[in-house]
């Protein structure tokens, strides 16, 4: 889990936003795959086994959706919610990521389902203090 980074949900009219705050992009991307999780579940139990993936994209936002679709993708894919989220990101020609998760089983927990990530209202911006954003999910 990011200890560096935190997240909060929020009300968006019929979906649910996540605000995320961090040190570094990295840890703001953990932030709010941790996010997501809280999302569709209140009480998220210990076990489950780690997973890893790898994705890129032409910009840090596309990257930012195209990672929290994949999440979305590897809970359906899966039968597991992705918790304890661990992201790595570098870039320069193109935006890259290896970001890794515990899965816990859906079977082991009560979810509300999120259809989606979206674009409305994304944004990605970097500070003196570090860096912080804010995604819209589809629910």
């Amino acid at each position: 889990m990011n200890t560096d980074a935190r997240f909060e949900l929020r009300d968006h009219t019929a979906d649910v936003g996540i605000a995320a705050e961090g040190a570094t992009l990295d840890s703001v991307f953990g932030a709010l795959g941790d996010g997501l999780a809280a999302a569709q579940c209140d009480d998220i139990p210990d076990g489950g086994e780690r997973f890893s993936f790898s994705l890129a994209a032409e910009g840090r936002e596309a990257l930012l959706f195209d990672y929290l679709d994949e999440l979305i993708y590897e809970r359906d894919v899966r039968s597991v919610l992705p918790v304890d989220n661990e992201v790595r990101i570098e870039a320069d020609e193109e935006w890259r990521l290896e970001a890794s998760s515990r899965g816990v089983p859906l079977a082991d927990l009560e979810a509300r389902e999120v259809k989606a990530v979206t674009y409305s209202e994304m944004r990605i911006e970097e500070h003196e203090e570090g860096w912080e954003a804010y995604v819209v999910l589809d629910v």
